[in-house]
C-alpha cells in the first residue's frame, strides 16, 4: 500500500489555524475520495504540519488525487487552507524494516 509523507511549512503564526482547517476541511474530503490518514502532527519548533496519507492501490493514486482536487468540496474551500502553506514537501515512504 503506497504511503505518502507530507510536510507543510506553515506561514508564521498560522500553525494552529492550519491544523484546524486541515481537520475540518481537507481531511474529510481526502477520506471521502478513498484515502486513509493514519496520522497528522504539528511541529511547533519548525512551524510545520506533518501527515501521512495512504491508498490501497498504487496505480490509482493519481486518479484519487485528481478526484480530490476536482471535487466540489475541495473547489468550495473558502478560504483555501493552502493560503497558509509557505512550503510543501511530499514523499512516498517505505517501511525501514
Amino acid at each position: 500500500m503506497p504511503v505518502q509523507l507530507r510536510i507543510y511549512t506553515i506561514t508564521p503564526g498560522n500553525l494552529q489555524q492550519f491544523a484546524r482547517e486541515w481537520q475540518e476541511k481537507i481531511r474529510p474530503v481526502r477520506e471521502k475520495v478513498g484515502f486513509s490518514i493514519p496520522g497528522a502532527w504539528s511541529v511547533p519548533e519548525t512551524n510545520q504540519f506533518v501527515w501521512l496519507m495512504e491508498y490501497p492501490e498504487a496505480a490509482s493514486w493519481e486518479e484519487r488525487d485528481r478526484a480530490y482536487f476536482d471535487s466540489d468540496e475541495r473547489k468550495a474551500m473558502d478560504p483555501n487552507p493552502a493560503r497558509l502553506i509557505a512550503k510543501m514537501e511530499q514523499y512516498f515512504v517505505e517501511p525501514a524494516a
